[in-house]
């Protein structure tokens, strides 16, 4: 178990209900990895990021999924990770992006619920409709009944698709 603090300020709310949790973790096949996060008990803010334990050069991971028995596939996303589906969405990083570790499965969960959210908060229909095919989409490719392509570019090097299947390219610095 990592370190632990609580009772800190919390940079939102200002309420001293802030918990940071430091962990050190072993990822088979990447390595030794740092776990951060803070959650407020108040707000309910939350950030998390993950952080390789040796220096890692910028990397792209490129993995096509064709199968259910894929979604298992472990994915290291760290804060400073683009995640990408062509023809679906692109996730950039930002001041609220947050590292994980995750499978394929909870990849796709999230943009499920990025796409989602938005549609929700549409008021065009063409724009719903379009949010209504890349849900239709995202579910074909869970179900192993299409292709859909994950790209995860890091110029920090923290993050990694762990499958023999995975493409891997060095980014340029």
């Amino acid at each position: 178990m990592g370190e632990e603090i609580t009772g800190e300020t919390c940079p939102i709310c200002n309420e001293k209900a802030l918990k940071l949790i430091e962990e050190e973790r072993e990822v088979p096949y990447f390595g030794k990895m740092f776990i951060f996060s803070m959650t407020c008990s108040s707000c309910k803010y939350h950030m998390a990021d993950v952080e390789s334990a040796e220096q890692r050069e910028p990397m792209r991971y490129t993995f096509e999924l064709s199968s259910q028995d894929e979604l298992n596939v472990r994915v290291i996303k760290s804060s400073n990770a683009t995640v990408k589906i062509p023809n679906v969405i692109t996730i950039t990083p930002g001041p609220a992006s947050n590292g994980y570790v995750t499978n394929i499965e909870g990849i796709l969960n999230r943009v499920k619920h990025s796409i989602e959210t938005a549609r929700d908060a549409e008021e065009d229909e063409e724009i719903k409709k379009k949010a209504k095919n890349l849900l239709k989409k995202l579910f074909r490719a869970r179900c192993g009944e299409e292709k859909l392509k994950i790209i995860i570019d890091d110029p920090t090097g923290n993050s990694a698709i762990i499958s023999e299947k995975a493409e891997k390219i060095q980014l340029k610095k």
